[in-house]
């Protein structure tokens, strides 16, 4: 899944910002997914970030040439997941955790004004473990991609 243009899709349903903070506990200025658009239930999802440069982090990160962290696509990357696999009736009251990142790689610089399609697929889920593979693209330029390990507790 290193594909150059970001896949086509067909959502079957839509997790709104409203749900999100239903199913997740982040909040601002933690809270990095606006939207997830589910393809297949718990397989396969579409985050939406919209990336503005009023957000706390661009401060410091840096201050004449604000970049989203690395680190905060592949969370975006992970919320994106966690709305997914926790939007499910048998999930309600759990949470989802990072429990471990693999081949993370960074393209692009993302950056204010920028839209992150967040494009997220379970590889395979064994009890509480999963793997999952996630492609962050804007426009039709891959930015970043990643393998992590998700944990339900």
């Amino acid at each position: 899944m290193t594909d150059t243009k970001p896949p086509s899709y067909k959502p079957i349903r839509v997790i709104n910002c409203e749900e999100i903070l239903k199913i997740i506990p982040h909040r601002y200025p933690f809270l990095l997914v606006d939207k997830v658009e589910i393809v297949v239930e718990n397989k396969s999802c579409v985050g939406t970030k919209c990336v503005t440069a009023n957000e706390l982090y661009f401060h410091g990160h840096f201050p004449t040439k604000p970049i989203l962290p690395g680190v905060l696509i592949l969370e975006a990357m992970a919320q994106t997941a966690a709305s997914m696999m926790m939007s499910m009736p048998e999930t309600k009251g759990h949470f989802a955790y990072i429990a471990g990142i693999n081949r993370a790689k960074f393209r692009r610089l993302v950056v204010p004004g920028d839209v992150l399609k967040l494009f997220v697929e379970t590889i395979k889920f064994k009890g509480k473990i999963g793997k999952l593979r996630g492609l962050a693209y804007v426009d039709q330029e891959l930015a970043a991609e990643a393998e992590f390990i998700a944990a339900i507790d």
